[in-house]
């Protein structure tokens, strides 16, 4: 183990940041290029951009859960993690020298439609991302004790993956997407295959209430000496996701929709699905934690983070997909290499601000007022940010200006949940549960994908974007104000603790 683990020094930090980092990265080149290409290089409507970027929801829901609840229950080149970040580094890397490429895999395959390809890579590039980023992000918590420590963790994930995230932007605004995309490559090969062999990972991974000796001897009395104890089923997750029954029965049928062209009349179906999604997040946001075992009220709290966190993935999502469209609209005299280069300016300095302020603002705010109460007034800001640009967004700088105010929430939405979230379920589950708490990401994502789509096609006024993120991220705002703060519980390093537990094996 390295001197700077055992030490959880900032360089430590740093280290463990990058590979969460990489598939940071690979996904901001994807937010800067995707629709640009997608719209001007192949012609594709607004309703077939959605479509594709469908598949990353898809990816998430199949690639996080699954993904995270093997990584709970094997050890592969001496962690449970690591095997998973560099396959689907390697395999990332591969889709981003690929999408620039879409013709030439057309044209060698001899296939007329350029829609079915872009779906493909897309769809193999979000899996491989979702391969990734739950182990990515797991890793963090199975290193680090809870506490100010494990906040420290995610706030530094931020920084460093939001300083090369501006990074990804910036050369994007001034070499343009093309150049961008073949850096990405590079860049996310080398911090997902190098880094997670320079991080220790502990291989025993604790419960609720259990110290390092309860550990060792449940592990003693099982035939796998080196397995962890998780476990998980269909029935589990699909109560545990209860929240977000509404979203995926929506994206369900929203999928059959658009590949089948079956279609209730009348948006009976959505009205339905959306009456369902704000009675199931009512209900878990206003259930009770008080008088139930640790164990239960860590699951009802999980529930409440699944509640709150979803409608904010709305906001941003919508946002990401169709902000060419928005400004496209508010500037018209732009040319469409011109658009490129505002969008990737806005989320340059929507990121610059979710770079700068996770370690030197939200760490310290954290530990002073509490994750959720800071997650909260964030969002608030962030509605804010995005109301004013309703209003004031007419002109590029302008529109930079108050893309920074924007990046406050996003600075927040990417780290302090994890760290709210991870404090709430058992240690040894970590990768299961941070599987289902994407779950909370993807499916409403799908709701960006397909029913703002929709909207933005059918609505002249494409400013309609930004009202639809405003209100969503306000919403989500509110929900996080009926979370309850996380209680700190602060113990040793677990990696420390893993070689008391190999000794006491061994006594066994």
């Amino acid at each position: 183990m390295l001197n700077i683990q055992k030490n959880l020094t900032n360089s430590f930090y740093a280290l463990l940041a990058l590979p969460a980092t990489a598939m940071g990265f690979a996904l901001s080149v994807q937010i800067a290029a995707l629709s640009w290409l997608l719209t001007y290089q192949y012609g594709l409507e607004i309703t077939d951009i959605g479509l594709v970027w469908a598949t990353g929801p898809i990816a998430g829901i199949i690639g996080q859960v699954i993904i995270g609840i093997i990584s709970d229950n094997v050890w592969v080149w001496n962690g449970r993690r690591r095997v998973f970040i560099v396959i689907g580094g390697v395999l990332a890397s591969l889709m981003l020298l690929a999408l620039p490429n879409i013709g030439v895999i057309q044209a060698g395959l001899g296939l007329e439609g350029i829609l079915g390809i872009a779906i493909l890579v897309s769809m193999i590039l979000d899996l491989s991302i979702n391969v990734s980023f739950n182990p990515t992000r797991s890793v963090i918590a199975d290193v680090t004790p809870e506490g100010r420590a494990r906040t420290k963790g995610y706030t530094w994930m931020q920084t460093v993956s939001g300083t090369f995230g501006v990074l990804s932007y910036g050369i994007g605004a001034v070499f343009g997407n093309i150049p961008l995309l073949y850096f990405g490559v590079g860049l996310v090969l080398f911090f997902s295959v190098i880094p997670p062999f320079f991080i220790k990972e502990p291989k025993y991974l604790g419960r609720y209430g259990e110290d390092e000796g309860e550990i060792a001897e449940e592990i003693s009395s099982t035939s796998d000496k080196t397995a962890n104890i998780s476990n998980a089923s269909l029935s589990l997750i699909l109560v545990t996701i209860r929240p977000l029954w509404g979203f995926l029965i929506y994206g369900i049928y929203a999928i059959v929709k658009r590949l089948s062209g079956f279609e209730i009349p009348g948006y009976y179906f959505e009205i339905f699905a959306l009456i369902m999604t704000i009675y199931l997040i009512g209900e878990a946001l206003f259930k009770s934690e008080h008088g139930k075992s640790k164990e239960e009220a860590g699951k009802i709290g999980f529930q409440k983070v699944l509640a709150a966190h979803s409608f904010s993935w709305i906001g941003v999502q919508s946002m990401f997909i169709y902000f060419f469209a928005f400004v496209d609209f508010r500037m018209p005299d732009l040319t469409n290499e011109g658009v490129g280069t505002v969008v990737n300016w806005s989320f340059f300095s929507l990121n610059l601000i979710a770079a700068i302020i996770p370690v030197l603002i939200l760490e310290p705010m954290a530990n002073k007022f509490g994750r959720v109460k800071t997650h909260g007034t964030a969002l608030a800001v962030m509605a804010i940010g995005y109301a004013a640009i309703v209003f004031l967004g007419d002109s590029p700088y302008v529109l930079y200006i108050l893309m920074m105010v924007v990046g406050i929430g996003w600075a927040s939405i990417i780290s302090l949940p994890f760290a709210i979230m991870s404090q709430k379920i058992a240690q040894n589950q970590m990768g299961l549960y941070m599987g289902l708490f994407n779950l909370s990401v993807v499916l409403p994502q799908l709701v960006a994908s397909f029913a703002v789509g929709d909207i933005v096609e059918a609505v002249d006024n494409k400013t309609v974007l930004l009202v639809i993120c405003s209100v969503t991220v306000a919403f989500s705002c509110l929900a996080w104000f009926l979370v309850k703060e996380p209680e700190d519980e602060m113990t040793e390093n677990p990696v420390l603790l893993d070689a008391e537990i190999e000794k006491k094996l061994d006594k066994i």
